[in-house]
């Protein structure tokens, strides 16, 4: 199978700060491939590079066989750039935005409107054609915008961040599209910085913490890294900020981390029953009430926790911080 792109020793800093560190990766033809990190990992920085938006300060990428800095006016022509922020025009309808989109991407004048037509038709917003972007949900508005990304036909599609902000249910609509695209043989590089959606799209997924690639699998195997040790999950009855700072203190050999305001997961110790009764032993002592208890099978988020060591819940955090 041949890669759709090539980094070795990719590097970006902005003066004295290091954004991208030396990472290097392939992606391979007809794959989602997921950049999965917090906010200020690295992933726009790197989909700036490898589309031309932002030269290297050392190491070098190839898409789909072009050098991304000696040949990128041929790495433009066949790829799709769906940023975080729309790129579209709230004063146009849907379909002149499409237009002139095709224009810019130097789609041939008697195919544009046919193009636009059959993109709207697919993405389910055909019976708003005439309607003005601005007019539009958020959820349509990154239905539209990526549609305005394939217009030429691109091999490869880079979309950053692509759900956030969305409700659940355009979220989900928007996933499903991602999904068909790869299945008619678009090539999809995705960040994220959401868990649940790296796992139910991503054929691989590049595990990516202040600027270095911590590990390239894809979802399956990722967890694997989690199966080494049990894992419960435990419900309190209240919140739990004081018992994880005293769980962490009287049972030093285990990991506790929050999940929720009123749930932990429990890594460490010979077996789920002696970790479950350790925590018993303190529920006991401590006059704390448990809710609920279960032993559970490795997730992407227990990867993550395992392979960064860092908290679930920075990977929460909104840009901006929403």
């Amino acid at each position: 199978m041949k890669n759709a792109i090539e980094a070795s020793g990719l590097t970006k800093f902005y003066r004295k700060i290091l954004a991208v560190d030396h990472i290097s990766f392939e992606v391979r033809e007809g794959e989602i491939f997921g950049f999965l990190g917090p906010n200020g990992a690295g992933k726009t920085t790197t989909i700036r590079m490898l589309t031309g938006l932002s030269k290297p300060s050392a190491g070098f990428a190839r898409v789909l066989g072009y050098d991304v800095v000696s040949e990128i006016v041929e790495v433009k022509k066949h790829i799709g750039v769906v940023p975080e922020i729309s790129n579209l025009y709230d004063e146009l309808s849907a379909f002149k935005n499409l237009l002139f989109m095709a224009q810019l991407y130097g789609v041939p004048r008697n195919q544009r409107k046919a193009r636009a037509d059959e993109l709207l038709k697919a993405f389910g917003l055909y019976e708003r054609k005439d309607d003005l972007f601005g007019t539009f949900s958020r959820g349509m508005k990154r239905a539209l915008t990526i549609a305005a990304a394939l217009i030429h036909n691109p091999h490869l599609l880079f979309l950053d961040e692509p759900t956030v902000g969305l409700d659940v249910v355009a979220a989900r609509s928007l996933r499903n599209l991602i999904s068909n695209l790869c299945r008619q043989g678009v090539t999809v590089f995705l960040t994220t910085h959401y868990l649940e959606e790296a796992d139910l799209l991503c054929n691989r997924i590049a595990i990516i913490v202040n600027g270095r690639i911590l590990k390239i699998d894809t979802p399956e195997m990722l967890k694997t890294v989690a199966e080494e040790e049990p894992i419960i999950k435990v419900s309190f009855k209240k919140t739990v900020s004081r018992i994880i700072e005293e769980l962490s203190r009287k049972l030093p050999e285990l990991n506790v981390v929050t999940t929720n305001h009123n749930k932990v997961r429990i890594y460490g110790g010979e077996s789920p029953l002696e970790v479950l009764e350790k925590v018993l032993q303190y529920a006991r002592s401590e006059g704390v009430e448990i809710d609920k208890v279960n032993s559970v099978k490795p997730s992407l988020e227990d990867a993550f926790i395992k392979i960064t060591g860092l908290s679930p819940t920075i990977m929460a955090v909104e840009k901006g911080g929403k």
